[in-house]
């Protein structure tokens, strides 16, 4: 009696696997291997995501992740509408791309954005892995950021705002942030840290204000370029596992940020400000704003912590202003008077100028000037500036000379 074997083989089945083709070979190398996520579907194809979830209570360094709103986010932005959102109506946007030049030749092959959802930090990163995946990634970008009302970046007005507008543009999809309110925190991080900080860089930043220091998962961002081009070439997707860990740093380094500017713009005077050039800054963003009165509170606290003496000097000149402003002239003169006792010009002028004008003093606005003119001498000033302090003062002086 024939085997089933033998009963299979005249019926034209093979039997055993050698006439099975090979098993193709899995890539140990492509993203979803070196990377958490999913392939996401969308009408226009499939895009990698990347997700992870920030608890409530986690702190980007001494820092939390949800920023209170406050009036002056508003003042600042010229839009209202940002102070009175909620948290859930933001997103927290930063790109990695293939040059820093933008234009049409620039796209972003990898989008970081994050979002408050169901009191969580919900952080998204959408992933090309060849640049025909382009549509599906954008796609997917826009599904997500459809429920936010706000757009937060880092240096996105000038860079990743415009370039996304381009990819979307060049593509036809309707662009998911037209009409949101946008906060770029780059200019108030100028506004708050220039004159005490030798970069505004947001790691730079994370570091000395938020006190958190990036593990060895970092990569330069001017390697990030050449990374993916390598990728492309290669398949091998090992290397981009820094550039992921980078673009999710930058994009919860953002709401830390802007949680702490909040809570020292909300109340400077709890103790999260230690610097007085800090004090200083937030002073000019007040004045600047037209908020005075609180403005004059927080230059006179810095004034009262450590100041080089240039920077002493530079802030008792703007609250003297400020002060002249006010109107209070008494304070104004009693700064002006301590800053002559250091020596510096312009509080000698300053003085000449009050007796001349408001006290109607001649012959006191005479010896300020004729001591301004001293301190000239005195200098540690190219010619230039010598020259220009001399020529105002000698005109003042011709002038008080014939009162008197």
């Amino acid at each position: 009696m024939p085997s089933l074997s033998d009963r299979l083989k005249s019926l034209g089945v093979k039997v055993g696997t050698s006439d099975l083709p090979a098993p193709k070979p899995v890539d140990r190398y492509a993203i979803d291997a070196v990377v958490a996520g999913i392939f996401h579907p969308t009408p226009l194809g499939e895009v990698f995501v990347a997700e992870q979830s920030f608890a409530v209570d986690y702190r980007h360094g001494n820092s939390p992740l949800t920023p209170r709103p406050f009036p002056l986010l508003g003042q600042w932005t010229a839009d209202a509408r940002i102070t009175d959102l909620p948290l859930e109506k933001y997103a927290f946007l930063d790109t990695e791309t293939s040059g820093i030049s933008g234009g049409t030749g620039t796209y972003a092959f990898l989008v970081g954005v994050g979002r408050f959802v169901d009191g969580q930090f919900l952080l998204r990163q959408f992933f090309m892995r060849d640049p025909a995946e382009e549509p599906a990634m954008l796609e997917g970008l826009a599904n997500f950021l459809a429920p936010c009302e706000a757009l937060i970046t880092f240096n996105g007005k000038a860079f990743d705002a415009p370039l996304l507008v381009t990819r979307y543009s060049l593509h036809r999809i309707p662009l998911p942030f037209k009409n949101y309110s946008h906060l770029d925190l780059l200019p108030l991080a100028r506004r708050l840290w220039r004159d005490r900080l030798p970069s505004r860089a947001l790691k730079y930043l994370e570091e000395h204000v938020l006190g958190l220091t990036r593990s060895t998962e970092e990569v330069p961002g001017y390697e990030i370029p050449w990374l993916y081009f390598d990728y492309l070439r290669s398949g091998d997707a090992r290397p981009l596992g820094g550039v992921f860990y980078h673009n999710a740093m930058d994009v919860v380094a953002m709401p830390a940020l802007l949680s702490h500017i909040s809570e020292v713009v909300a109340d400077p005077f709890a103790g999260r400000v230690e610097h007085g050039l800090d004090f200083i800054a937030l002073g000019k963003l007040h004045e600047d704003l037209g908020h005075w009165d609180e403005a004059a509170r927080l230059y006179e606290r810095g004034l009262e912590l450590n100041l080089t003496e240039a920077d002493f000097g530079v802030a008792v000149k703007r609250l003297s202003i400020l002060q002249k402003k006010r109107g209070d002239l008494s304070q104004a003169v009693q700064l002006w008077e301590e800053a002559a006792a250091q020596g510096h010009v312009y509080a000698h002028i300053e003085l000449a100028k009050y007796f001349e004008h408001k006290q109607r003093d001649a012959r006191t606005a005479l010896k300020w000037a004729k001591s301004a003119l001293k301190q000239i001498e005195k200098m540690d000033a190219p010619a230039y500036v010598r020259a220009h302090w001399r020529e105002e003062i000698e005109h003042r002086l011709a002038r008080l000379e014939r009162k008197t």
